[in-house]
């Protein structure tokens, strides 16, 4: 491997199995880039993968032994990482449309006529260094929405809970217990692991702040009733949740974004009970999204250990007991069986975010 001295200049990997081409090639690029090389495929993706700044642009032979231009090509576009990275075949041979029909931005004939190196390494670069520079843009704005419409969703759901007369620590702590239950199962390798590290658990607990945003929408004389309700203002209130699927909605596109899918999970199915007897549409056992069940468990485990206007808070060895009671009924077994193992957990939670 050879290396122009400029570790500040922009990498650029050539590989080819001649040595004097190598050569050439650094020659014509070494004022402008650090030239970085290899002898065949398997050279250069092992310095790839040991590289601490990977290359802008990738100049590639075709024919080599161990590994060929080809083969080389179809590991690159086959990796997340490497794929993004402009490749420029350097042949001797007449091969143009097919370098060109595995994904390489363009061409090099040899020998090699250095004005047409450096100006096609050079306009190929100007666009990587364009589409890197977009990339981090486009992420840094998208982060930069996201955290706002997160903290607006947050606002929301504090001000719903202060609305239900909650003591404002509801949301908090309901998060709270998602998070734990969710570690339990993740450090245990229980069923759920595998489905839950898909699912991006943070976001989980996110979208849990937002379960009851659809109460926005239940008059103040249901929601602020003292007493017990009449069968009619329950159903009012069971609205609650396909308002909150509408809110979610309304905020953004499900399909395309896994946070505001587990909110209308959550906000839609927590009310779902594992027997199939809940509400709004009576799914049952594993038809109740994963993350609904367990903002189901934390939010009936917060209801009964917290003091209301119509109800006294209840122990917290009784709250367990009649969770366990209806675990494979109410609740899903597995979940049930976690918080049990993570019971301690909960009533710190409990007795520090009252």
């Amino acid at each position: 491997m050879a290396q122009a001295q400029n570790s500040n200049l922009p990498v650029v990997l050539a590989v080819d199995d001649v040595e004097t081409n190598l050569m050439i090639l650094e020659e014509i690029l070494k004022d402008d880039y650090t030239v970085i090389t290899a002898g065949n495929g398997v050279e250069a993706l092992e310095l790839m993968g040991k590289a601490e700044t990977l290359p802008k642009i990738i100049l590639l032979d075709i024919v080599m032994p161990q590994m060929n231009g080809y083969e080389m090509m179809d590991i690159l576009k086959k990796n997340e990482t490497y794929r993004k990275i402009p490749v420029i075949f350097i042949t001797s041979s007449n091969e143009e449309v097919v370098a060109l029909s595995t994904g390489a931005v363009d061409f090099i004939s040899k020998p090699f006529q250095p004005e047409i190196v450096h100006l096609r390494v050079a306009n190929h670069m100007k666009l990587k260094m364009y589409s890197d520079n977009l990339e981090i843009m486009v992420a840094e704005k998208t982060l930069e929405a996201t955290m706002t419409l997160h903290n607006a969703l947050q606002g929301l759901a504090n001000v719903i809970e202060h609305r239900d007369l909650e003591s404002g620590s509801h949301v908090k702590r309901t998060q709270l217990y998602c998070q734990s239950l969710i570690d339990y199962l993740l450090e245990t390798a229980s069923v759920f692991s595998e489905e839950l590290r898909r699912m991006d658990p943070a976001m989980i607990v996110e979208a849990m702040a937002l379960h009851d945003v659809g109460k926005i929408a239940i008059p103040d004389s249901i929601l602020k009733k003292p007493g017990k309700l009449e069968p009619q203002e329950f159903e009012t209130m069971k609205t609650h949740t396909t308002r909150g699927k509408e809110i979610i909605g309304e905020i953004g596109d499900v399909k395309n974004s896994l946070y505001l899918k587990h909110c209308e999970d959550i906000c839609y199915c927590h009310h779902e009970r594992y027997d199939g007897k809940g509400y709004p549409r009576g799914l049952k056992g594993g038809e109740i999204p994963l993350a609904a069940r367990i903002a189901s468990i934390s939010d009936v485990y917060d209801a009964l250990v917290s003091a209301r206007v119509y109800k006294p808070a209840m122990p917290y060895e009784e709250a367990i007991r009649l969770i366990v009671e209806g675990g494979g009924t109410q609740f899903d077994p597995v979940l049930t069986e976690a918080l049990v193992k993570t019971q301690e957990k909960f009533r710190e939670i409990a007795i520090q975010n009252a």
